[in-house]
């Protein structure tokens, strides 16, 4: 049996498309339901602190990009972060809350738009977490011995989901035009964009690598029904055979079971959950807050962020805020691809020494998910 080797990320790239948009800019890109502006837009902003954010559509809702081919685009950076060239790719994981097709996988959309040779390609399809749902299947590829260059890339095209019509002659708009909050609020918190990362059994020669001490999921999915979804109605979300599928896409969309929605009151429970996780995790040594140098901390919302430091302050799980680092206010929620776009950033910014550890973490509303991984900077 051969020894499990060590995995170093090489690379890493970032793509945020089209211009920075404003929050007073954001529905004359995304569109105005039924022609008017939202009720609760500028509410939503405050909750989330986003002040910019990256859109993949101009504002007549044509697209400047698909989610495959962002996706190519940051993969390829992050090669020529590492030094390497398309050829050298071996192992493909991409993830994403939806592909630009229902089938086949996202993975085989955006190996087709990188124009590589054979490899292996795999899909995951959640939400935020899928990211390192994707980083942990090509971490072990490498540890392996199966491949010797990986790429782990996540990519998001949120705003299509945000254009009128998914909303208008839908039962989430009532007779005022005034669309139900759970769809609503989403519209101001997700945008467009993608991340990768280019892992290798050795550090790349020149400049800072980053080993890979370990990436750990939980899945809390047998405890809670969906707290962010597409697909089904907000009464009927946890009955998998009234899915749109079993529907048909024409009464699906009029029932308002096509576009995403979010459940806030489950999502203050969910919260909990997470934080209970994490806390498992520093009870079992596994996390050791004092040794973490930076936390690249995946939220949706300022107001989540508070929440959770409310949590954890008074525990020994707490990691102090000047060591936590975020892109959230300047592009926004990228939903999955977020973790890559924020260690791009941080790798960037010249925060990170060599020896530093670097805690990244992803929770997930979508089904009550989280993941951890853990770095060091070499």
């Amino acid at each position: 049996m051969s020894m499990l080797r060590d995995v170093f990320i090489t690379g890493t790239g970032a793509v945020l498309p089209g211009e920075r948009v404003g929050n007073d800019r954001m529905e004359d890109v995304i569109g105005r339901i039924g022609g008017r502006a939202s009720a609760v837009g500028r509410r939503a902003l405050r909750w989330n602190g986003i002040e910019g954010r990256h859109y993949a559509l101009n504002a007549d809702g044509e697209p400047l990009h698909s989610n495959a081919s962002m996706c190519a685009e940051a993969v390829r950076a992050a090669l020529d972060e590492a030094g390497l060239s398309l050829g050298d790719l071996q192992h493909l994981g991409a993830a994403a809350t939806q592909g630009d097709y229902l089938v086949p996988g996202h993975a085989s959309a955006v190996h087709a738009e990188l124009g590589a040779g054979p490899l292996e390609a795999f899909s995951y399809q959640s939400v935020c977490a899928s990211a390192l749902m994707a980083a942990k299947g090509a971490w072990l590829s490498v540890r392996a011995g199966e491949a010797e260059v990986a790429a782990a890339c996540a990519g998001e095209f949120s705003s299509r989901w945000f254009r009128p019509a998914f909303y208008e002659g839908t039962a989430l708009v009532d007779e005022k035009g005034r669309a139900r909050i759970e769809a609503d609020f989403l519209r101001f918190t997700l945008s467009d964009g993608a991340g990768a990362v280019v892992m290798e059994p050795r550090p790349k020669p020149d400049g800072l690598s980053l080993k890979v001490e370990w990436i750990d999921m939980t899945s809390l999915a047998g405890r809670f029904d969906p707290c962010m979804w597409a697909g089904s109605t907000p009464e009927a979300r946890a009955d998998m055979t009234s899915a749109w599928s079993h529907a048909g896409p024409v009464a699906a969309h009029a029932a308002g079971a096509v576009a995403l929605l979010q459940d806030f009151d489950l999502l203050k429970i969910v919260i909990r959950a997470w934080i209970g996780v994490w806390l498992e995790k520093v009870d079992a040594g596994r996390i050791v807050p004092d040794q973490v140098d930076h936390l690249l901390c995946h939220y949706s919302a300022r107001s989540l962020r508070q929440e959770i430091v409310g949590l954890l302050e008074s525990t020994a799980a707490m990691i102090p805020e000047e060591k936590w680092f975020t892109t959230l206010a300047d592009s926004g929620n990228v939903g999955s691809a977020s973790i890559w776009v924020m260690l791009d950033a941080f790798m960037a910014s010249g925060r990170g020494r060599r020896g530093d550890k670097v805690l990244c973490i992803v929770p997930e509303s979508g089904r009550a998910m989280i993941g951890f991984m853990m770095l060091e900077i070499v």
